[in-house]
């Protein structure tokens, strides 16, 4: 019984250390567990700082984009805005060259020179309307000749004139404010 007493003794003193070392284990596994989850949150910290950041991105470039749409859409109305009579005028501008052709008919009686007369006050009256919205003649007889504001129909020879000068306007051509509504038909000089 003596050697079983002395195991026992043996083994009693064992169990405690182990408390010292089971507790030093815990506390490092706890400290494992600590360290591996703190390096999960560090993962998820930087990946949620990546996503945060392309969030950051887009929400600029639709900023952007919204920007940019206002300004569209607000250049877009002031332009309907400014160019809403643009048909009206275009119609108009017929009715004003029938005028002028009658207006230029010279080979007439004195009774139609009497009702000339009268047409000629409604031609001024319609051209003074058209420019108080923005509407001016284009004449450039004697200029050289500019493809966005005229149209050439014709071309002639003359020696004493530059090359591409306007020599006639044949049919008037219009701006609205600065957009030509109606290029001017013209004749040029070709050599």
């Amino acid at each position: 019984m003596a050697k079983k007493e002395k195991k026992q003794k043996e083994t009693v003193s064992v169990p405690e250390e182990e408390p010292e070392i089971l507790e030093e284990t815990k506390e490092l596994e706890q400290d494992t567990k600590i360290n591996n989850e703190m390096l999960k949150l560090e993962e998820e910290i930087r990946t949620l700082t990546a996503e945060n950041k392309t969030l950051n991105e887009k929400i600029k470039l639709t900023q952007a984009d919204l920007i940019n749409y206002r300004k569209r859409k607000d250049e877009e109305t002031a332009n309907a805005l400014k160019y809403a009579n643009q048909d009206i005028i275009k119609d108009l501008l017929n009715v004003m060259d029938n005028l002028e052709r009658a207006l230029n008919n010279k080979n007439v009686s004195e009774e139609v020179q009497k009702y000339l007369a009268g047409f000629e006050m409604i031609y001024t009256n319609l051209k003074s309307t058209l420019e108080n919205y923005g509407v001016t003649e284009i004449n450039r007889v004697g200029e050289i000749f500019d493809p966005n504001e005229e149209q050439a129909l014709l071309t002639e020879c003359v020696e004493d004139k530059e090359d591409e000068v306007v020599l006639e306007v044949l049919l008037k051509g219009y701006k609205l404010k600065d957009r030509v509504i109606r290029p001017a038909s013209v004749k040029i000089n070709q050599k």
